[in-house]
């Protein structure tokens, strides 16, 4: 993906989804930076000619510093339809993670309960319910190794704040570069090995299925696992 526009995995009149790089914002924020939505309405923008506002809606959000699929609609109709699938959990999203530990098993499930300090901006795991909390269950299995890292898959069960990021680092494996989470080196960059791999659902308007895969970032770590 160049500097300025964004990798387009999928696009048509309703739905738009885009591969995120790690240091992009899904949406504006205080920091004041552009962020992808931006590029996005200006891609179109340019695209089809559309003068003035270019309508593009939010229905989901990746972390800054996660990468892979996001989807944003293009018409009003798909942004409530859209927004209502994820909701209810009836988008699939798959993701992969490298981790430098080695997980607790080749495959697992880990659930534990998770609370959102608002001002750390951080999610903290428990074993058992306490107040405010949330539970928390993910699915993952191990897809590959190297010789220094593990490449997991990883399907959320649950749509909890920073859910995969804290999950596996209680299991001890933190993703890697994530050092609010326990890693003990940051990526360059600034980014974490964290990736929406996959994101699969029924389309809002067609009612059709839209599966579709982001590559992997261009790094040296990613490229480590390019053929699995």
């Amino acid at each position: 993906m160049s500097k300025d526009n964004p990798e387009v995995l999928h696009e048509d009149n309703h739905v738009i989804i885009v591969n995120k790089r790690s240091s992009d914002l899904v949406q504006g924020d205080s920091t004041g930076d552009e962020s992808l939505d931006e590029k996005v309405k200006a891609y179109i923008r340019e695209k089809y000619g559309k003068p003035g506002d270019v309508f593009l809606g939010v229905v989901h959000r990746l972390d800054r510093p996660v990468s892979g699929c996001v989807v944003y609609a293009r018409t009003s109709k798909a942004l409530s339809r859209l927004s209502e699938l994820f909701r209810t959990r009836e988008v699939k999203k798959q993701y992969w993670a490298i981790v430098s530990d080695r997980p607790p098993a080749e495959e697992g499930l880990l659930r534990n309960y998770l609370k959102k300090n608002e001002k750390q901006n951080k999610s903290y795991v428990y074993e058992t319910e306490v107040k405010g909390s949330k539970q928390a269950e993910l699915s993952y299995r191990l897809l590959a190794r190297s010789e220094r890292f593990y490449l997991l898959e990883i399907d959320l069960h649950t749509g909890r704040h920073h859910q995969i990021r804290a999950q596996l680092a209680a299991a001890g494996c933190p993703v890697k570069g994530d050092l609010k989470y326990g890693s003990k080196r940051s990526n360059e960059g600034g980014g974490i090995s964290l990736h929406a791999r996959r994101v699969s659902f029924i389309h809002p308007v067609r009612k059709t299925e839209v599966t579709v895969e982001a590559p992997l970032p261009d790094d040296k770590t990613w490229r480590l696992f390019r053929n699995v």
